[in-house]
């Protein structure tokens, strides 16, 4: 597998995407990400900029409380996320270096944070989301995992809709030897009627302990509180001093 290639998941199999992760998951995380949003910005979040929107799961529970910009670099992802958000803007771009030219009350960058590979990938994310905030705004950063308690895990999941359905196993390796990436396998077998197909997909993601979170993000400036979430979820929200 060709690890510099985008994930099927957000390409040949972006139209399966709201049968492996489905939006009506993301209400509680959603009212949670606003919550804290609110608590941390100095003035009023009334409009967001989500960095690496994938199929719009998130944003589908904010749309009605904030003016959304939604942005990804995935074609296939983005088309998903106008289906289930329309009339919110969509715009491709890479976290890593976007510049809009404007500012947001809030940056929101869920866990497509996780593909950052390096610390200086996750500076220039922190960069991206500084340079778009307003002086006394907030973002907020919602990685998949920390280096402080990371455990290799498997997960399964999928859903099914009419005639079609899919199920996954997810098999997070071992930290690599570089100590800040790790291997995600998937394993997607999707339903068609009678027609069954079966596909690995390999992810590799990064992975920081606590201390480059909060060291990076305050390299760049921000303002940094470190929330426990759901589930033992790390949140890391940074302020843009006004």
């Amino acid at each position: 597998d060709d690890m510099t290639d985008t994930p099927l998941m957000y390409e040949q199999l972006a139209g399966w995407f709201h049968l492996l992760t489905a939006p009506e998951d993301y209400a509680d995380e959603a009212a949670e990400v606003l919550r804290l949003l609110r608590a941390h910005a100095d003035g009023p979040v009334a409009t967001a900029l989500e960095l690496g929107s994938g199929g719009g799961n998130l944003a589908s529970h904010l749309r009605d409380e904030l003016r959304l910009t939604l942005t990804d670099p995935a074609p296939g992802m983005l088309e998903l996320s106008r289906g289930l958000n329309p009339g919110v803007e969509h715009l491709a771009g890479d976290m890593r270096d976007l510049r809009l030219e404007r500012t947001f009350d809030a940056v929101i960058v869920h866990d497509a944070i996780t593909y950052m590979l390096d610390p200086s990938e996750l500076r220039a994310a922190f960069e991206t989301a500084w340079v778009h905030l307003r002086p006394g705004g907030a973002a907020i950063f919602t990685p998949d995992w920390v280096l402080d308690t990371y455990v290799p895990a498997t997960e399964h999941g999928g859903h099914d809709d009419g005639s079609r359905g899919l199920r996954y196993l997810e098999w997070d390796r071992p930290v690599e030897p570089d100590g800040h990436t790790v291997l995600t396998d998937y394993a997607i077998v999707t339903r068609d009627g009678d027609d069954v197909e079966v596909f690995h997909d390999v992810h590799r993601l990064g992975i920081f302990d606590r201390a480059t979170w909060r060291g990076v993000l305050a390299a760049v400036g921000f303002e940094v509180t470190r929330v426990d979430g759901e589930q033992g979820i790390d949140l890391f929200v940074g302020v843009r001093p006004g």
